[in-house]
């Protein structure tokens, strides 16, 4: 799997790849194990912030000119980094399908 790195195959991109890699082997490995795979992208998800938090936002540039020529490149090389939670309601629809003698109302009042 590729991203669009803007990264003109830096050492970062190398690294970035290797990460890729061993994380994808390490999803292959769990494949099928769900609770496995949901720490799996809760740790992802971790690291995302604390990248943001801890980095990226301290980072972000103090002018307006810097700050336009900033979202000019995020515009042009593929937009805001996004981690994209599923829905609740995707996953009993999920449920739904597999077992449809499921009842979703009742899905919907165990979880409140």
């Amino acid at each position: 799997m590729r991203c669009d790195l803007d990264l003109n195959g830096t050492q970062l991109e190398s690294q970035l790849e290797a990460i890729g890699a061993k994380t994808i082997d390490l999803a292959r490995k769990y494949e099928g194990d769900c609770a496995t795979l949901l720490s799996l992208l809760r740790y992802l998800e971790f690291l995302h912030r604390t990248i943001r938090e801890d980095f990226f936002e301290h980072s972000l540039p103090n002018t307006r000119h810097a700050l336009y020529d900033l979202l000019k490149q995020v515009d042009e090389t593929g937009g805001w980094p996004y981690i994209e939670r599923m829905k609740l309601q995707n996953l009993i629809v999920n449920l739904k399908e597999l077992n449809p003698e499921t009842d979703a109302d009742e899905v919907k009042e165990n979880l409140q």
